[in-house]
């Protein structure tokens, strides 16, 4: 009995004397930072002042014991006191408080120095741009006054210099976002009512020149070139303009660029409307197409090639002006009137006609010739953008002429033909 005894009692010393037995050590495992001021502080300048609160406790406490901490909490407030003091433009630190754990909080209080921010007018303004593109600008850069009354509202006048980090940071951060093709620069008046001049201008890449094209399918195309300097005009708003800017508004601007057109007085009379497209680049390229949907005009010239007359022999009329005057009854139909003009013999040639569009890609015709006083009968097939098959049958020569048309651009086309007789080619303008 005398011995068991003996043995628990040293089994007992030993179990109590071993490190194991001892109390788990409790050490900080985190620092978190709480900066106020006696008065208000912006949130930006109050984040960014906690984080180096934070930085500064956490390479006193982190990874200390808990114990530590408490036995020099007033040697480490002061340390944090004196260091984050000297750092602080505007303000003074008032009062360090830490409350040490596991999760240890540091709390500061701040005075500030003068007199703080109450108002923030912000003056912005756009370098190189036309009104057209400034305005643009302009609506993007809308709500950019918060970027500046988050950081500077509240915060004491002397300590705007110290705040010019943060304020960049979160400007380049509401360009990213909103304007992402322009940069950005700003000048603090720090007073009461603080003034802001920021300054935006443009990135590279930006369009250099601009191509401008104006199409019509039912007027001629020289009709556009009285709007051609009008037109030029406006879209040469575009250049100097970042091209990624452009890409992100080329539908708007497009939309713009048509409803002036159409405004124009001459479009108007011809109830036109105009669609226009860009290929966006640093050389950037403007298509305008502006048709009518109550008229047919168009003027357009040929000149046939290898074309024999009845004796087998060059035929002099190879050469033929066409104008096409119609209106449109309907969106199918439309009734038209012609005149033909063979220069080489002073010649001229009249006919009226009706034309039905049976579908989007083929049209039946009926025309009177009034010079020959005979009807003709017409076909046309649109096989693809650039290709035409067509075909009429002439009862006053009882001769059926077919042909395929080829576009080659919207000024050019090349057609071969072929008759009863012979076949040849043909040269078209549109004009």
């Amino acid at each position: 009995m005398r011995i068991i005894l003996a043995l628990l009692a040293v089994l007992g010393w030993l179990v109590g004397s071993h490190p194991a037995a001892a109390a788990p050590v409790q050490r900080v495992e985190k620092v978190t930072a709480v900066v106020t001021a006696a008065d208000s502080m912006p949130p930006l300048v109050q984040k960014r002042m906690q984080q180096s609160v934070q930085a500064i406790a956490g390479q006193l406490i982190d990874g200390q014991t808990v114990a530590s901490v408490e036995a020099s909490c007033q040697q480490k407030e002061q340390l944090i006191h004196e260091v984050f003091d000297k750092v602080l433009v505007g303000y003074t630190v008032s009062q360090v408080t830490i409350h040490p754990a596991a999760e240890t909080k540091v709390e500061v209080l701040l005075l500030p120095w003068s007199d703080v921010i109450t108002r923030v007018d912000v003056d912005v303004q756009v370098e190189g741009m036309p009104p057209r593109m400034e305005s643009l600008v302009r609506r993007d850069l809308a709500e950019v006054d918060t970027v500046f009354r988050d950081a500077l509202t509240g915060l004491p006048t002397a300590a705007t210099d110290w705040t010019n980090g943060v304020l960049k940071h979160h400007l380049n951060d509401y360009l990213a976002s909103h304007l992402p093709e322009f940069r950005g620069d700003f000048e603090i008046d720090p007073e009461s009512e603080a003034k802001v001049k920021l300054v935006v201008y443009p990135k590279l890449p930006v369009v250099r020149t601009v191509d401008l094209s104006m199409r019509s399918d039912t007027v001629p195309n020289v009709t556009l070139l009285a709007r051609r300097e009008v037109m030029q005009d406006k879209v040469d708003d575009l250049v100097g303009v970042p091209v990624e800017f452009i890409k992100r508004h080329q539908r708007e601007l497009s939309q713009q660029f048509a409803q002036e057109l159409d405004q124009l007085s001459d479009f108007r009379s011809y109830h036109m409307k105009t669609t226009v497209s860009m290929d966006v680049a640093e050389r950037l390229h403007v298509m305008s197409r502006s048709d009518t949907s109550r008229y047919r005009l168009r003027l357009t010239g040929w000149l046939d090639i290898g074309r024999k007359d009845k004796n087998g022999h060059e035929d002099d009329e190879s050469l033929l002006f066409r104008f096409h005057a119609g209106t449109m009854l309907s969106q199918q139909d439309e009734l038209f009137f012609l005149v033909d003009l063979m220069p080489q013999d002073m010649d001229w040639g009249w006919a009226a006609g009706y034309d039905r569009r049976l579908s989007s890609r083929t049209h039946a015709q009926l025309r009177y010739d009034l010079h020959e006083r005979r009807f003709v009968i017409a076909a046309s097939q649109q096989l693809a953008p650039r290709w035409l098959l067509r075909y009429e049958y002439r009862f006053f020569d009882k001769n059926g002429e077919a042909a395929l048309c080829y576009k080659m651009h919207d000024f050019l086309g090349l057609e071969y033909l072929v008759d009863r007789h012979q076949n040849w080619f043909r040269l078209i303008g549109n004009f």
